[in-house]
């Protein structure tokens, strides 16, 4: 059981705009902690795991709270957005199922009502269940210092287990994720010990984009979380499936090829051997699931 102990001093800021967030990270960036859910930071720091001179509460920024879609832009979701108001949102069970399964699984209701997606990512767990349906939609984090903005994709974001490539400076503002294209379903799946409120032993998002007429895979897209040090695609197992018919033998090929680019760890939760396992069965489930959203029949 992991033990607290008494908080240390820390200074408390709860700017109400952007611009004094920003002018604040350009002078403590490297003391600072942002809050915005506080289901994570608030553990770690009574766990002794960080020892913040300054939180920087950012609920009330109006830029972290915007949620809005639109065919052209795609969705738009501010990073102190809790999770319970995106999983209401209309557009992310119509067009976005893939991440409203993902969201639908962290935490309790009592944390989804305070955790946010942009604190699940930026946390940089390799569990978090967000990571790899955002991977797989194409997700791209928009960042903001005091000298602009700019934008990482979310394949380039996560560097190692709870480091992200944003700077000391910097904050995220919001999770921009495209319109997902016709003709197109995702799924994601995990395994956890328990059936609630825990973190996964080994998740899998699978996306696939097929051509009407012909029932082919034109686009595949297989994502992992918490079986290596950062969420990741598995572009070889990808590569297998785009432009092909799918068949049993097939899906087989990819589940086998997604194990072999994880890289799972042992630890007191399970070994690397029963994650691949996981790797394996999760695909194919994930794969067999989006083939039936799509009405594709798998070849025998």
């Amino acid at each position: 059981m992991t033990s607290t102990r008494s908080i240390g001093k820390f200074e408390y800021k709860k700017p109400g705009s952007l611009r004094t967030t920003l002018r604040i990270l350009s002078n403590k960036g490297a003391d600072a902690r942002i809050l915005a859910g506080g289901t994570d930071l608030i553990p770690q720091i009574k766990q002794g795991q960080i020892s913040p001179s300054l939180v920087l509460d950012v609920k009330n920024v109006p830029e972290l709270n915007r949620l809005d879609w639109n065919e052209d832009r795609g969705l738009r979701i501010g990073a102190a957005v809790p999770l319970s108001k995106l999983l209401t949102f209309v557009a992310i069970s119509e067009r976005y199922s893939i991440l409203a399964q993902a969201c639908s699984v962290i935490g309790s209701m009592q944390i989804r009502n305070r955790g946010t997606i942009g604190g699940n990512i930026c946390n940089a767990a390799p569990s978090a269940d967000s990571a790899p349906a955002l991977l797989c939609l194409g997700a791209r984090a928009i960042v903001a210092s005091k000298n602009g903005n700019r934008k990482i994709n979310l394949d380039d974001f996560f560097m190692a287990p709870g480091k992200t490539s944003i700077g000391a400076d910097e904050l995220l503002v919001e999770i921009e994720v495209p319109t997902p294209p016709a003709h197109s379903a995702g799924c994601y799946m995990r395994h956890t010990t328990r059936e609630e409120m825990d973190i996964a032993v080994a998740g899998v998002a699978s996306f696939l984009t097929i051509a009407p007429r012909s029932k082919k895979l034109k686009e595949v897209r297989i994502a992992l979380g918490a079986v290596a040090p950062t969420p990741l695609r598995v572009h070889g197992a990808e590569a297998l499936l785009i432009g092909k018919s799918v068949t049993e033998r097939i899906i087989e090929e990819v589940a086998e090829e997604a194990a072999e680019e994880a890289k799972p760890i042992s630890d007191i939760r399970a070994s690397a051997e029963y994650r691949r396992e996981l790797v394996k069965v999760l695909t194919r489930r994930t794969l067999w699931k989006s083939c039936e959203m799509l009405g594709i029949e798998i070849q025998r």
